[in-house]
């Protein structure tokens, strides 16, 4: 597995990555995990179970794996555009390169299947659909706090443009303004704080808006189960981990109706809306209305229903298959894998050719004074 987000940093694909491996682990499999070096971490290291992490890259990975003839599949967590300059460079230049010879891909949404067939050039029959699940066994609600506390909005992501922290400022003030014993909840830390600690001192809202900045994963449901109320405002999502987390708590979700959201959760437990802060504060408006009228589903009811949607081991099974059915595929043929990649465009397919040509060569080299046959396993060290 490899992935540019991991253990110890927190966050949706850092969780997915973790617990898929360790139900992986149970179905009897070894996992390696490949991600970044973090500070003064080095080496290989053991997590529970025998989980390890390396530093690399992962389209890095999925090149140098189909020269040593490795089966690779690739996992999409994200959304990305086909207009701008920066999402043309990525997909013409990185990914139809990147996934030319990969043997099968999973997309977590039917939203971002359709969108990576179309970014990658993809056979739509290579690819998979498989969502995300969580361990809701770590998210439970807190009945208590949920019919005692007063009525609390909270949010929990990364206080950037795209997690929609621009919508976030323009909503609360309203909000507040239409419900005075309101309270909201903020958890995450970014470049756009600054805005929200500005709306937040323009408005006269500090006793009513709460700023914990970067969470530990460990504190997100002490966090969730203090409301009712989740509010997503995400612009791009392909599935979105934290609004099933919240509706895992008990609280009812309100999210903007991007990309794979709608996919993920029932009609009842969810309101969606464009992304515009009137309709978003008028969809607060009625999840406010229910909660005071005590209409919102019972919390334990919820759960039990998100636990029997998103089970690991099943989501585990399910991408055992895929990865079994890439390991039947024929070996990586170094010349089809060569045509692949001129078959993208003349430009940048001689650049991925020669780059191909030279670690070909330097893996021979590698080969020649190292064989892979008789290599010896590096020191670990335990953690």
């Amino acid at each position: 597995l490899v992935s540019d987000f991991f253990c110890p940093n927190a966050g949706g694909v850092e969780t997915h990555i973790y617990f898929l491996a360790q139900c992986i682990l149970e179905l009897g499999h070894k996992v390696i995990v490949i991600t970044h070096a973090y500070g003064k971490r080095k080496g290989i290291r053991y997590l529970s179970n025998g989980l390890k992490t390396f530093s690399s890259m992962a389209h890095e990975a999925m090149f140098n794996g189909w020269l040593m003839g490795i089966r690779t599949v690739f996992t999409d967590h994200s959304l990305f555009g086909f207009a701008d300059a920066s999402a043309i460079l990525t997909n013409t230049l990185v990914l139809q390169y990147s996934l030319a010879n990969v043997d099968r891909v999973i997309c977590v949404s039917y939203t971002s299947k359709e969108n990576t067939v179309l970014r990658g050039k993809l056979d739509p029959r290579k690819v998979f659909t498989i969502p995300n699940a969580i361990e809701t066994r770590l998210f439970y609600p807190d009945p208590k706090q949920f019919y005692e506390n007063p009525t609390t909005i909270i949010f929990l992501g990364r206080l950037v443009y795209r997690k929609g922290a621009d919508l976030l400022c323009a909503i609360i003030p309203k909000v507040c303004t239409r419900h005075p014993r309101v309270r909201f909840i903020v958890g995450g830390d970014g470049p756009k704080r600054v805005d929200l600690e500005e709306m937040r001192e323009q408005h006269h809202l500090h006793g009513r808006v709460t700023m914990l900045g970067t969470l530990p994963h460990d504190m997100v449901r002490e966090v969730l189960v203090q409301g009712q109320i989740f509010i997503n405002t995400s612009l791009t999502e392909a599935f979105c981990m934290s609004i099933v987390e919240a509706a895992s708590c008990g609280l009812h979700v309100v999210s903007t109706r991007v990309g794979g959201v709608p996919e993920v959760l029932p009609a009842e437990f969810i309101t969606l809306e464009e992304p515009v802060p009137d309709l978003l504060v008028d969809a607060l408006s009625e999840a406010i209305r229910k909660r005071e009228s005590k209409q919102l589903m019972d919390p334990m009811k919820k759960h039990k229903a998100v636990s029997n949607m998103y089970y690991w081991p099943e989501v585990a099974k399910r991408t055992e298959v895929v990865y079994q059915d890439a390991m039947r595929q024929p070996s990586p043929q170094w010349l089809l894998g060569i045509k692949k990649y001129a078959d993208q465009g003349i430009g940048f397919g001689i650049l991925y050719i020669t780059v191909s040509i030279i670690n070909m060569i330097f893996l021979t080299i590698l080969e020649f004074f190292d064989p892979s046959a008789v290599s010896s396993h590096p020191t670990l060290w335990m953690l």
